[in-house]
C-alpha cells in the first residue's frame, strides 16, 4: 500500500483540536480510511517506533486504543497506567518525567487530571506529544474520533443538527468536539441544567463560526438533530459534591423519548456510561457509541502514522 507523506502532520505535537484546521482533520480522516484493512491483519509502518504512554489518570478506552493502535502498526509503547507506579509517587515533577522519557520513545501519549498539563509537557518534549485528556480543558484525539464517526455513519458533517447533552462545564470531550465542530456548516443544540453549561471562553470562540441554542430540556429538540452526543455527568470533576447531587440524572436517553426522534439520528457517547443513556437503547438503529470505539482505533492510528512519518 502507497502512502502520501504529510509533512502537515510530521512532528507535531497535537494538544488541542485547535490545533488543526479543517482541511488537516479531513486529510486524518483520508488516512484513516487506508488504516481499516491494517486494523485487521496488522502492519509493521512503526516497527521501528516507541511510543511513550502516560497516564495520570484513570483510563479504558483511550489507554487501549492508543495501545491497539501502536501494536497494530507494528510499534510498541512503554509507560505507566497510573502515577503510584511511576517516580511520580516519589514526588517527580511532570517536566522531569518527560525529560526523561522523551530519551526512550519517539513520541509521547499524555493523560493528566490538570488542565495544561499536556502543554506544559510539550514545551519541555523533544518527541511529539499528544495529548489523550487534560483536566476538564480538552481531549483532542476523541473529538476526532467522533468527528469521523459522524462522517462514516452519516456520509457528512456539514448542514447537520447536531446536539450535546448533559456535563458541558466540565467534560473534556464536548470541549474538544465543539471547536472541532465550528470547522463544519451545523448548527449545534447545547442542552444542559444551568450549573453544567458550556463553559462561556468555548461559545465564545465557536459562536462566530457555529449556529448554537442552549436548552434545558432535550424533548425541546429531540426532533430537530441528526446527532446526539450525550457525556455522562462526572461526579470526580465537582468541588462540591452537593453540586454533583443537585443535577446527577437529569437526563436519561430512553426509546420512549425517542420515538420522537428522526428515524436517522445517531447517538454517540464518549464512555464510560452510567445511567444516561438505558440500555434498551443499544440494540436500536440510533446506538453508535460502540461501533466508535473501532472509528477511534483507525483514527489514532492514522494520527501517530502521520506524525511518525510512517505514512509515504
Amino acid at each position: 500500500m502507497v502512502y502520501r507523506l504529510s509533512a502537515v502532520f510530521k512532528g507535531r505535537d497535537i494538544i488541542s483540536i485547535k490545533d488543526l484546521d479543517r482541511g488537516e482533520i479531513l486529510q486524518l480522516f483520508e488516512v484513516a480510511e487506508t488504516m481499516e484493512p491494517l486494523a485487521k491483519k496488522g502492519s509493521q509502518l512503526l516497527s521501528n517506533k516507541i511510543i511513550g504512554i502516560l497516564f495520570y489518570e484513570p483510563s479504558t478506552r483511550t489507554r487501549l486504543s492508543f495501545d491497539t493502535a501502536i501494536r497494530r502498526l507494528g510499534g510498541s509503547s512503554v509507560g505507566f497506567a497510573e502515577p503510584r507506579v511511576s517516580s511520580v509517587e516519589k514526588g517527580e515533577t511532570l517536566s522531569d518525567t518527560v525529560r526523561v522519557v522523551e530519551n526512550y520513545v519517539d513520541a509521547i501519549v499524555l493523560r493528566h487530571p490538570l488542565e495544561g498539563a499536556a502543554r506544559l509537557a510539550a514545551e519541555f518534549s523533544a518527541v511529539p506529544v499528544i495529548n489523550a485528556g487534560s483536566g476538564a480543558e480538552e481531549h483532542p484525539t476523541q473529538a476526532l474520533l467522533d468527528l469521523y464517526t459522524i462522517k462514516r455513519e452519516k456520509r457528512k458533517i456539514d448542514g447537520l443538527n447536531i446536539g450535546l447533552i448533559g456535563d458541558l462545564r466540565y467534560g473534556r470531550t464536548v470541549h474538544s468536539l465543539a471547536y472541532g465542530l465550528a470547522y463544519f456548516d451545523i448548527n449545534l443544540y447545547l442542552i444542559s441544567p444551568p450549573l453544567l453549561r458550556m463553559r462561556r471562553e468555548v461559545l465564545e470562540d465557536i459562536s462566530a463560526d457555529v449556529r448554537c441554542e442552549e436548552s434545558e430540556d432535550i424533548r425541546d429538540v429531540i426532533s430537530k438533530l441528526d446527532v446526539l452526543y450525550v457525556t455522562r455527568i462526572q461526579k470526580e470533576r465537582f468541588a462540591d459534591l452537593s453540586e454533583y447531587e443537585a443535577v446527577r440524572g437529569s437526563y436519561r436517553i430512553t426509546l420512549d423519548l425517542l420515538r420522537n426522534a428522526k428515524s436517522g439520528l445517531i447517538i454517540l457517547h464518549p464512555l464510560p456510561r452510567v445511567s444516561e443513556i438505558s440500555q434498551e437503547v443499544d440494540q436500536s438503529r440510533y446506538a453508535k457509541y460502540f461501533r466508535a470505539v473501532w472509528y477511534g482505533l483507525l483514527v489514532r492510528m492514522a494520527l501517530l502514522a502521520l506524525i511518525l512519518g510512517a505514512v509515504r
